[in-house]
């Protein structure tokens, strides 16, 4: 299996009989985000934006790095599916999370069991895991209480992932669920520090500039380079 990018959902989860609409709105802004860092499979399951690529010409950093940016998402991160089996988990962390376990002076292992038929419970998963791990790195301890390194194990519906640390996303709501406004960037800080906490909340923005005199024409232009209002 290839390795695949998770986006963790934020106030989506929130939603009521709405959400399914924010979910969908949400997908297409990722799909929108990530197709030009290749081809791409986006789908949601779990309160998870699960983005496959479907073939090895894609960017998955590129992938990456575009997720980190789309409202909506609070957490990414990159990971590795394998088959439901606790020996195929072991042999996924050691290949996947090799580097890592290498420079780090500590680790402890998290689980969760999203899918309740696996025979092992979350604290099962984790010391078979630590256990086998520490044994295959011997120079990184286990630390359960400040460790270096934290291997997360997620066990789903259609897969098992193991991935490191996620990194944080946007947050907030998918552009295009709060209507839309007329945003205008002046040649001050306030515009676009505002507009993009507007736009974090859902609102579409149609950006309009303002050149209020002539000498304010490039700090106008170094301030819009510096806070690019983003499209989703």
């Amino acid at each position: 299996m290839h390795e695949m990018i998770l986006c963790k959902l934020g106030e989506v989860v929130l939603k009521g009989l709405n959400r399914r609409s924010f979910e969908d709105k949400l997908m297409s802004n990722v799909n929108r985000r990530v197709s030009k860092c290749g081809n791409f499979r986006v789908y949601s399951k779990q309160s998870t934006i699960y983005v496959e690529p479907k073939d090895d010409e894609c960017d998955i950093e590129a992938a990456f790095e575009s997720c980190k940016k789309i409202f909506g998402i609070i957490a990414v991160s990159k990971a590795l599916p394998c088959e439901k089996d606790i020996q195929k988990i072991i042999s996924a962390a050691k290949e996947y999370l090799a580097c890592e376990m290498r420079t780090a002076r500590s680790f402890k292992v998290e689980s969760k069991r999203a899918d309740k038929t696996f025979p092992l419970t979350s604290i099962q998963i984790s010391q078979q895991v630590g256990g086998a791990l520490h044994q295959a790195f011997p120079t990184c301890e286990v630390n359960v209480h400040d460790p270096e390194l934290v291997v997360h194990i997620e066990i789903r519906d259609d897969a098992a992932y193991v991935h490191g640390p996620a990194e944080e996303g946007a947050g907030g709501l998918p552009i295009g669920m709060g209507g839309v406004a007329v945003s205008l960037l002046s040649g001050g800080i306030d515009s676009p520090v505002s507009s993009y906490m507007i736009a974090k909340r859902g609102v579409k923005l149609a950006r309009n500039g303002a050149l209020l005199s002539p000498h304010r024409t490039r700090p106008m232009r170094r301030r819009r380079r510096c806070f690019p209002l983003p499209s989703s």
